[in-house]
C-alpha cells in the first residue's frame, strides 16, 4: 500500500503535535495504525481526534510498513517543482514516488558567438555545425541584455537556422527551441529582460501558441515574428487544409494588439490558408525570401 500525499501531509502534522479530526484522516492506513497502537483516538465533544504519543513510533511504522524513510522529506519531494531522484530514494527507497524529469532545460542555437554567463561565470555560446547547446541549469543562465531571444517552434527550422539568419537583421540573436515542451523556457524568459521574438507557424495554431504560452507571460517584451514577403509566400505555398482545420479555434482579433500580427491574421482570413514555417527554409534556397 502506498502513502497518498494528502494523508502524508496530515500524518506529518500529527507527528508535530497536532490532533486531527478522524473524519479528515479516514483511510485504511490510519485504521491499521490505530489498531496497532501507533496512532490513538480521543473524544472531544462529539468529535473523535487522531493523535500520536510518540512521533518516533510513527516514523518507524511508516519506514517498516510503507517504505517511507523520512516523512518530512517525502512530503517535500512529492510537492517539489524539481526534485532529485537521489532525494526520492532517501525519502522512500523509491526514485519513482513522483515522476521526476531527469533532464530539465532546453536547447539553444546561434549563428555567431554570443556572450552570456552561467552561475556568474562568463560563458561563450559558440555555433558548431551539427550540434546544439543544451542548457540544463537555465535558472542561472543570463545572456547579454542586447541579445534578442528568438523562440523557434519547429525542429527543422531550429536545425537549419543558419539558412534563415538573414530573416533576422538584429546582430545578436539566440535561438531557443520550444521542444522539449515544459514550463522551463517560459520561466527562464520571465526571469530575463531580453526582447523575445516568436518564430512559429503562420496560422491560427501558431498564433494561439504564441498568445497562450509566451505573450501572456512576457507582455510588451514579446512580438510575433512576421517576415517580409509573407503575402507572396502565402500565395505560393499556403495550405488551405490548415485553415479549414483551425478556423474554429481562431483567436479573437482583438487579442492580438500587434500591428504585424493583425496583418498576418487578416492575411490568413483573406487567403483562407495557413503557412508552415518550414517553407522559409525552402524559400531561402530559391531566393524567394
Amino acid at each position: 500500500m502506498k502513502l497518498p500525499i494528502g494523508l502524508a501531509k496530515k500524518l506529518l502534522r500529527v507527528t508535530q503535535g497536532e490532533s486531527l479530526p478522524r473524519s479528515q484522516v479516514q483511510h485504511a492506513i490510519v485504521d491499521r495504525m490505530v489498531e496497532e497502537g501507533v496512532l490513538f483516538v480521543r473524544s472531544k465533544g462529539t468529535r473523535q481526534l487522531i493523535y500520536c504519543r510518540d512521533a518516533t513510533v510513527v516514523h518507524h511504522y511508516l519506514k517498516n510498513q510503507l517504505g517511507v524513510n523520512d516523512l518530512t522529506l517525502f512530503v517535500g519531494i512529492v510537492t517539489a517543482v524539481d526534485p532529485l531522484r537521489s532525494d526520492a530514494i532517501r525519502a522512500a527507497s523509491d526514485s519513482k514516488i513522483k515522476t521526476i524529469r531527469s533532464f530539465k532545460g532546453f536547447l539553444v542555437n546561434c549563428c555567431r558567438s554570443l556572450e552570456a554567463s552561467l552561475n556568474g561565470v562568463p560563458l561563450q555560446i559558440v555555433p558548431v555545425p551539427g550540434t546544439f547547446t543544451y542548457l540544463y541549469d537555465f535558472e542561472h543562465f543570463v545572456p547579454a541584455e542586447e541579445i534578442v531571444i528568438v523562440g523557434v517552434e519547429n525542429g527543422e527550422n531550429f536545425r537549419y537556422i543558419e539558412r534563415q539568419e538573414k530573416l533576422f537583421p538584429v546582430e545578436k540573436v539566440l535561438f531557443v527551441s520550444r521542444y522539449p515542451q515544459s514550463g522551463d523556457l517560459q520561466r527562464w524568459l520571465q526571469a530575463i529582460p531580453n526582447r523575445y521574438l516568436h518564430f512559429g507557424d503562420f496560422d491560427f495554431a501558431g498564433i494561439n501558441i504564441y498568445l497562450n504560452e509566451f505573450k501572456q507571460h512576457l507582455g510588451a517584451r514579446a512580438d510575433f515574428f512576421v517576415p517580409d514577403g509573407i503575402a507572396e509566400l502565402f500565395h505560393n505555398y499556403g495550405n488551405r487544409d490548415l485553415y479549414d482545420r483551425q478556423c474554429k479555434t481562431a483567436p479573437q482579433r482583438s487579442r492580438l494588439q500587434e500591428p504585424a500580427l493583425e496583418r498576418l491574421w487578416d492575411l490568413i482570413c483573406a487567403e483562407k490558408k495557413g503557412l508552415e514555417q518550414e517553407v522559409l527554409i525552402a524559400a531561402e534556397k530559391t531566393g524567394k525570401v
